[in-house]
């Protein structure tokens, strides 16, 4: 496909799910920058109970914002390096996830690096134990050890979180265990609250620190039945991002010890993240945090509705053969599995959009390899449960998988 052939692609895909009146998520990338901008001001100017926001996070308020009924005084100064905004937002971060301090980056690739730099030199181990489908493995270019000197090595190949036994059983020592929760390219998977307990604690043997890739961390306790505060307290340093669960436009958080955070803080600049000013991506986190965090257990406990129905779709439809996976979700996204070539699944898709005005599925994909057992020949879609996706009934849903279905023959 030509680039002009994919520009046009990419704007029929948007026209399709920006006129659907039925989705499962709502994302502020479906919209224009004109929309984007109104958007995130009428919600700072609204405060917190406005009927404005962006993506899935329009109208749903919570009491978790600011005093004052805004996000954020809407006449304060702008941040200049920090400051503002953004020292509010670090400050409210911290306070979640019970650390002693936090600090802003403009992506969670630098944060992490960071992170992960800052505890090889405390530890003097520059060996990190990863999984082979965490983020810096897949999508990073080789980050780790391009730009940061670090080296990685794998204690399982299973798509799960490593055990607690690979962990002490690893023939060589590594400085840190760095836990993706949920391991998205795995199919958004959680080890058991035991399990990740045990892990960390088998790491602690080795005399490793832990730091959570928790990009999308929000949305893992109801799994774990644990608070945000119980799970970051298992580990020495976490990442969180907020353009995934929460919706806001960029940026993350590196939460931690504060002679952690001190020194990530200089690392940040070297890195060229002290950015002049942030203030947008800032706001639009905490309007994050402030509206969809506390709505982020009801997509959960409705993702598993969701799951369950597409999977009785899919055998009433008399599919030969699919995966929902896991099945039932543990986070409020998981994947679809499906044996046709990806280009048939999202013409597809594409089409129930255009002709239905729903939105069932977005992009089709081989997935990534060794993730799960994924057979030849199978495409993988990522499914997300959000605000609109509660409005489904699972009969909405299995009717919604027929249609689908239809459209592949």
């Amino acid at each position: 496909m030509t680039a002009m052939d994919e520009q046009e692609q990419r704007r029929r895909r948007l026209a399709a799910w920006r006129g659907s009146r039925r989705v499962l998520a709502r994302r502020s990338t479906d919209g224009t920058v004109a929309e984007g901008l109104a958007a995130l001001a009428a919600a700072i100017g609204a405060g917190s109970g406005a009927e404005a926001g962006i993506g899935d996070g329009s109208g749903a308020g919570s009491d978790t914002g600011a005093g004052s009924g805004f996000v954020h005084d809407p006449d304060d100064a702008v941040d200049v390096y920090g400051g503002g905004v953004v020292a509010d937002l670090e400050r409210r971060v911290a306070g979640l996830l019970g650390t002693e301090a936090a600090a802003f980056f403009p992506t969670g690739t630098m944060a992490q690096q960071v992170a992960l730099r800052c505890w090889a030199g405390r530890t003097g181990n520059a060996t990190v134990a990863l999984h082979p489908l965490a983020h810096p493995e897949l999508h990073e270019e080789g980050s780790l050890g391009a730009v940061s000197g670090l080296r990685t090595v794998h204690l399982t190949s299973a798509a799960r979180m490593p055990s607690a036994e690979e962990v002490r059983d690893h023939p060589e020592p590594f400085g840190t265990l760095m836990l993706e929760l949920p391991l998205r390219d795995a199919g958004f998977v959680l080890p058991t609250w035991d399990e990740l307990e045990a892990v960390v604690a088998a790491a602690r043997e080795q005399d490793a620190v832990v730091h959570l890739d928790g990009a999308r961390l929000w949305e893992c306790g109801p799994h774990f039945g644990r608070s945000l505060q119980e799970i970051a307290a298992l580990a020495d340093s976490v990442y969180v991002s907020f353009y995934k669960s929460l919706d806001g436009l960029s940026g993350a958080v590196l939460a931690g010890p504060d002679v952690l955070v001190e020194e990530a803080r200089v690392w940040r600049h070297r890195y060229g993240g002290q950015l002049f000013q942030q203030y947008p991506a800032a706001l639009s986190a905490l309007i994050g945090l402030d509206r969809e965090l506390p709505r982020l257990p009801s997509y959960v406990a409705h993702a598993k509705v969701v799951a369950g129905a597409m999977a009785e779709g899919f055998a009433a439809a008399g599919v030969p053969w699919f995966r929902v996976h896991p099945e039932p979700p543990h986070t409020h996204q998981f994947q679809v599995w499906l044996p046709y070539d990806a280009e048939v699944l999202d013409e597809a898709s594409l089409r129930q959009a255009e002709e239905t005005g729903v939105t069932l599925f977005r992009r089709w994909g081989a997935g990534a390899a060794g993730a799960a057992g994924l057979p030849p020949g199978v495409s993988v879609t990522e499914v997300t449960v959000a605000g609109a996706g509660l409005e489904w009934s699972a009969e909405d849903v299995r009717e919604a998988v027929g249609v689908f279905v239809g459209l592949l023959e």
